[in-house]
């Protein structure tokens, strides 16, 4: 029997939502299980999938729009330019290699349970984008290292900025269209400026107005403002064609160089909270139960080659990097999972499992799945590593470390040069005067 909670109003429905959410989370606290766990099992209690009370999804999905700008936008105040651009490199590079690794083994995958190739290529993409939010929620009850924490958020939002590229090329392959090189480059260009345009303009506006807004010594004032930034650059991000991710980030960003971020942290944490619980209901109103049930064979599959090739690709790009195997593998934990770019890119794409919903079904699955173990992989990740480190060979050690100060050594030597040059330039100067 289903009993349809339509309610007259959105208050109506937000009161099922969050008792419903606070009873699973309260029993996951007592069982010391991830609270994102009570949120998806909320979700699929109150989903239209699931016999009980429903609640309309438009609602909460909509909610979990602003929860995703806000949880985006609390990162962002953790990370200056200065860091990005330090992290750049590196977490870029990491980003790529994982990319594609997964795209290969998630295309692999599919075509040995006989899918069709356009099936398989949307099955790579959707295992290949790691999800920010989950990630950012675990980190919220497993804590770990602060250069895991900066490199692990330095490449989801690189792989943030691969994603949209990868929406504008099977947005263009599921209507038909033809992709050319040029028109990549036209795209990845105009994505380029748009960052670069938001940085330049913000850096020499959003921390006055900030630092003006603090000196009134008005916490409400400051949050107001602060969220206003947040929900303006979304919709910028959002009216140009990008993600809302990569504009709530650049905000946070921005708003952190003012020298306030850890303050306006601590405002927004309470709604972040919130929004993060509704986020996860949304996920698990999605699920599908018959349809996991029914395709349990490929929800297996798609899961495990989400969680062993995202550890096994990020350790090692992480490793080829230069970052300790310490570091790389509690990287490679923290990001085995897949988030709201997979659900996007699930919906995309006519004809075959797209069309029939099951694709969707079974990648909201698999959301829910590594959301559900991104915890304990946190937890696990420092037993492992130390296991690795006891047990690594000496001279894979040693290598690794010669490897590692190599790398730095290059990453350095601009710096000396420069330095050199210019202190040679100066000699000159003083001896011709």
């Amino acid at each position: 029997m289903v009993i349809f909670f339509e309610g007259r109003n959105l208050l109506e429905d937000m009161a099922l939502v969050m008792c419903v959410g606070a009873l699973a989370a309260v029993i996951c606290q007592l069982l010391r299980q991830p609270l994102v766990v009570g949120y998806l099992i909320a979700g699929i209690v109150v989903g239209p999938h699931t016999p009980g009370l429903v609640v309309p999804t438009e609602r909460v999905l909509l909610l979990s729009q602003l929860a995703i700008a806000i949880l985006i936008f609390s990162i962002g105040l953790e990370f200056q330019f200065r860091r990005l651009i330090r992290l750049a490199p590196t977490a870029g590079l990491v980003a790529l290699i994982q990319t594609a690794s997964m795209i290969w083994l998630g295309y692999l995958a599919a075509r040995l349970m006989g899918w069709t190739p356009w099936e398989s290529l949307v099955t790579g993409a959707i295992v290949s984008i790691s999800g920010v939010i989950i990630i950012a929620k675990a980190l919220e009850e497993v804590p770990v290292d602060s250069r895991v924490r900066e490199l692990v958020f330095g490449v989801v939002l690189c792989e943030d900025v691969i994603g949209i590229l990868l929406l504008v090329v099977f947005n263009t392959l599921a209507n038909g269209g033809k992709l050319s090189l040029l028109a990549l480059s036209v795209n990845t260009g105009l994505l380029s400026l748009f960052i670069v345009a938001v940085i330049l303009i913000g850096l020499n506006t959003i921390p006055h107005m900030v630092r003006r807004v603090a000196r009134s010594n008005r916490r409400e004032a400051l949050l107001i403002t602060s969220l206003g930034l947040c929900f303006a650059f979304a919709v910028i991000a959002e009216r140009l064609g990008y993600s809302v991710v990569l504009g709530t980030f650049l905000a946070g960003s921005l708003v952190a160089e003012s020298g306030r971020g850890a303050e306006i942290e601590k405002l927004i944490e309470p709604v972040r909270h919130f929004f993060g619980a509704i986020f996860f209901v949304s996920v698990g109103m999605l699920i599908d139960p018959r349809v996991l049930a029914t395709h349990w064979f490929a929800l297996v599959v798609l899961s495990t080659v989400v969680v062993a090739g995202k550890i096994i690709s990020v350790t090692m790009a992480s490793a080829l990097v230069g970052e300790r195997p310490n570091t790389a593998v509690k990287t490679g934990f923290t990001m085995a999972q897949i988030g709201v770019f997979s659900i996007l890119v699930a919906g995309i794409g006519p004809g075959g499992f797209a069309a029939r919903g099951t694709l969707y079904s079974l990648t909201v699955g698999v959301v829910a799945i590594t959301a559900f173990l991104c915890p304990l992989l946190l937890r696990a990740s420092n037993p492992v590593a130390n296991w690795i480190d006891h047990h690594l060979p000496m001279p894979v050690q040693s290598v690794l470390s010669l490897y590692s100060g190599w790398l730095d050594r290059i990453r350095k030597s601009p710096e000396p040069a420069m330095i050199e040059g210019g202190e040679a330039s100066k000699s000159e100067s003083t001896a011709h005067k």
